[in-house]
């Protein structure tokens, strides 16, 4: 199902009101003098139009001609016409992004797991404890389902593993752990799978006055380490699930220390409260993939005016994976039939796009 859901007060009931307006400045046409279009204003209408032809003509260029396609550049042009009832001022295109599944790849499990569980096993000797754990267990063996039912229970020892280090210390550990980690399947750095479609409308986005943030169940530092290179957004624009500090001073320097534990989790209705916390507006574009990410979407559908829901679905086993209802992770149950209920754009990672992955670096400057 794409279908866009526009928030627009009824389009029927005004062009009814529309119309009577008219009809009645035809009665006092007497009483009102009408002037022709203006030169200036021919002109930029003209221009407005060879604007739209070009961008439904070259935006884009990944993405399959289609309704998903055809809704977002839509969307775009409609909030940025000036002078229609659409428009929509710099100020308020803020558009939110989750990041797993959503501009990078999240199987067979997010890709922050992964680093987490490096720091769990470095830790382990420090725990004997662990060792009767389920969740730990479960981490050792990379069993998703388990550590998914067990999620709890995982994020104490995480927020174990990951406490007693300054703020520097996880940047550089996060650093040095990019520079050499790859997908176990896919052969390929972690930051070197990133969906190409995605960066285009990022930077589609960008050319037409939005500003964009990432909105994810991850946590922010992890996120701000990286998404500038790889997206284009500042680390100042990642709202994520924020574990605890503590500042202390070290030898004279005021520091900042992690703690065991989690301030705030955002994941599911804990999105819109970061999103509120973190922008103090509504955004007008939302993009997810998963459940996790629903009340975000159903937050930004329902703001009055122009609003835009986007909603991915996994379905391609051939050049990425496949999942959605019975995934034990990232599942995509309830916000699907959310999505076909309420018209938000589903879509379809097989259909809707010509390539997943974007080219890998030495590609992207050779072409």
């Amino acid at each position: 199902m794409r279908i866009i859901e526009h928030r627009t007060w009824s389009r029927h009931a005004s062009r009814h009101l529309a119309g009577l307006i008219l009809c009645a400045c035809a009665a006092m046409s007497a009483c009102v003098s009408h002037e022709a279009p203006s030169a200036d204003s021919a002109m930029a209408h003209a221009q407005q139009q060879a604007l739209s032809r070009e961008l439904s003509t070259k935006a884009l260029p990944s993405w399959q001609d289609g309704a998903a396609r055809d809704a977002i550049l839509k969307f775009i042009a409609d909030v940025t016409r000036k002078g229609s009832a659409t428009y929509v001022a710099p100020e308020a295109r803020i558009a939110v992004f989750d990041n797993d599944g959503t501009l990078w790849s999240e199987q067979p499990m997010p890709f922050q797991l992964s680093f987490m569980i490096e720091q769990v096993k470095a830790a382990a000797s420090r725990h004997p404890e662990w060792q009767n754990n389920p969740a730990f267990k479960a981490l050792v063996v990379h069993d998703t389902a388990a550590l998914a039912q067990n999620r709890n229970a995982l994020l104490k020892i995480i927020g174990v593993a990951n406490s007693g280090m300054t703020t520097d210390e996880y940047d550089q550990s996060i650093r040095t752990w990019l520079a050499s980690a790859k997908h176990p399947t896919l052969n390929r750095s972690y930051t070197e799978l990133v969906y190409g479609p995605q960066l285009e409308l990022l930077d589609l986005l960008r050319t037409n006055g939005f500003n964009i943030w990432i909105v994810s169940g991850g946590t922010a530092e992890f996120m701000r380490v990286w998404v500038t290179e790889a997206y284009g957004v500042p680390p100042e624009q990642v709202v994520g699930t924020e574990e605890k500090l503590k500042y202390e001073v070290h030898d004279g320097k005021p520091v900042l220390i992690r703690q065991p534990g989690f301030d705030f989790v955002d994941d599911g209705p804990g999105k819109p409260v970061g999103i509120f916390r973190a922008i103090g507006k509504r955004p007008i574009l939302a993009v997810g993939n998963s459940d996790g990410d629903r009340e975000m979407l159903e937050y930004t559908a329902s703001g009055p005016g122009e609003t835009l829901a986007l909603l991915v679905h996994h379905d391609d086993p051939e050049r990425e994976f496949a999942y959605d209802r019975q995934s034990s992770m990232a599942r995509l149950d309830k916000a699907w039939d959310q999505a076909v209920a309420r018209g938000w754009v589903v879509v379809s990672m097989k259909r809707d796009w010509k390539t997943v992955y974007a080219p890998l670096r030495g590609q992207r400057s050779s072409q």
